[in-house]
């Protein structure tokens, strides 16, 4: 097989395997919106398992990973023990990771108010205190996990870890059915004890996918068990190349601190953003992470064995796939969130008013799709040099957009502004590192037939845009027919893909048979 088809059949592994996670995400997503609405249980809940999940990043698919991933993708091109180092590297993050759970337990109400001062002023401090402390163990399972992801892609073995978040979903809506089992009591009580028993099922979910990425690696020949820490110079030279990584991450992290302080201070906001969220990261983890993940370690061996054109050509066919994907994507969460909001999780204790809170987050979410995505596409180009040091500068230039804008239009736009310092921050980000990736050659160029098919990508997300919107309109009695709006919403969506596979093959941005092709890969 081919290098590209090799590099699309780990998008097409990887997307798989997300797009499943996000699918049953979603499922969960309802189900507790079902449950705890947007009340004070329920935005409890979800600082407490923001905190573990904001250090994962910072430790886990941030700066250690990234730091870590080209170290050991060297080592397996060359077969300079890639074992031995794996293995160190497991134990020290381990090591690292459990005085760090440790602390974080002694500290947890100051790291709650960290996430949300607004809480300080009510009940729901105490309640986000608890599902804290039982949650946060998480970012040690779930980052030696990332870890173990990271040994498995890049020996190109990409099923277990793009199949192990599907665990936690998994686990979330099981513990969701089973807290509402034979429980006699008032309804406050059991929105308590159901967000008790998914802050249960946080760690739970971190030991099952933990298990099954050690079960894989271990059959690929990466069996890591942990042994006395120690400081090797190839654990030095990491730190050190993880350390602005590090420092990166901990802009991106104040960026999420910012926009759920100002969140917290209107009731129901945290929720409100947290769905509007999640209705936005199911493409970004099925196409972007996908991408991210494949291309870092492919990256990483072409410039290993000195294959510019091989490098150009991968990111090229990655930013193609992306847009294609994402920007009509983003197009339809800016066209039509109400319908999409609606559908999918008004029910229970989740209300009209909850709905279209939700719906103009999602809008403003959508304005900054394709900038997260393009940074997943470049971002790799500077780690697979490692390279850490300027996309460090850049998240800090970052970090000072998504202040500004959250903190100064907080006055006017509430809630909002956080969304919309968000998607500005996004651009802001990936402008910096398309810019500075000029200096890399030609792999880290565009080709000729990007070039030329990104503009018509774009075209035919706009036009279908404008199908989206009048057929919302034609269509608007079955939304408000109550369960006829599932229908509606399927309708919808079919149709607007049918329209932008058209309207992609007449702009010239596809063919049906590159369409075939990719779904056959």
């Amino acid at each position: 097989m081919s290098q590209p088809s090799k590099l699309m059949r780990g998008f097409a592994t990887v997307g798989m395997w997300t797009l499943l996670s996000r699918i049953l995400g979603f499922v969960r997503d309802v189900l507790i919106a079902g449950f705890l609405g947007a009340g004070p249980v329920a935005e409890a809940f979800l600082i407490a398992f923001s905190l573990p999940n904001m250090f994962r990043r910072f430790f886990a698919e941030g700066a250690f990973n990234m730091a870590f991933v080209p170290m050991f993708s060297k080592k397996v091109e060359s077969g300079d023990d890639p074992l031995t180092f794996a293995r160190d590297a497991f134990t020290g993050l381990g090591t690292l990771l459990i005085v760090f759970t440790l602390i974080a337990q002694i500290f947890m109400p100051a790291l709650v108010l960290l996430m949300a001062s607004g809480f300080a002023a009510d009940d729901r401090l105490e309640l986000a205190t608890l599902f804290g402390r039982i949650a946060f163990p998480y970012i040690l399972f779930i980052s030696l996990a990332a870890l173990l992801s990271g040994v498995l892609n890049s020996t190109g073995r990409f099923v277990a870890a793009a199949a192990a978040p599907v665990l936690l979903n998994v686990i979330f809506i099981a513990a969701l059915g089973l807290s509402a089992v034979g429980c006699k009591c008032t309804p406050q009580e059991l929105q308590v004890l159901t967000g008790t028993f998914l802050a249960w099922a946080v760690p739970v979910a971190g030991i099952a996918q933990l298990a099954l990425v050690w079960w894989a690696a271990s059959r690929a020949g990466y069996r890591l068990i942990p042994r006395m820490p120690r400081m090797t110079p190839e654990l030095k030279r990491l730190a050190i190349i993880a350390a602005p990584a590090a420092l990166a991450g901990g802009v991106v992290q104040v960026n999420l601190l910012v926009g759920r302080n100002v969140a917290s201070w209107t009731e129901g906001a945290i929720a409100w953003v947290n769905y509007a969220d999640r209705l936005y990261q199911l493409p970004l983890g099925v196409v972007a992470i996908a991408i991210g993940v494949v291309l870092l370690p492919e990256l990483s061996r072409r410039l290993q064995a000195d294959d510019a054109a091989g490098g150009q050509d991968a990111i090229s066919r990655a930013g193609e796939v992306a847009l294609a994907l994402t920007v009509p994507c983003a197009v339809a969460l800016m066209v039509i969130p109400s319908p999409l909001i609606s559908v999918l999780f008004e029910r229970g204790r989740f209300t009209a008013e909850d709905t279209a809170a939700t719906a103009l987050a999602v809008a403003i979410y959508g304005l900054g799709l394709p900038a997260f995505v393009l940074q997943k596409i470049f971002q790799p180009l500077y780690f697979a040099r490692e390279d850490t040091k300027r996309p460090f500068y850049f998240a800090l230039a970052a970090m000072v957009i998504n202040v500004v804008v959250a903190v100064g239009l907080w006055a006017w736009l509430d809630y909002l502004a956080a969304a919309l310092a968000t998607s500005l921050a996004g651009w802001g980000m990936a402008w910096l590192l398309w810019r500075y990736s000029r200096g890399f050659g030609q792999a880290a160029r565009f080709d000729d037939r990007f070039r030329a098919r990104a503009p018509r990508i774009i075209a035919a997300s706009f036009a279908m845009g404008g199908f989206l919107y009048g057929g919302h309109m034609l269509l608007a009695p079955m939304f408000d027919a109550g369960a006829w709006r599932y229908l509606a919403l399927a309708i919808l969506l079919i149709a607007g893909g049918g329209f932008y596979a058209v309207a992609g093959r007449l702009f010239g941005a596809f063919t049906p048979a590159e369409l075939k092709s990719s779904l056959k890969r």
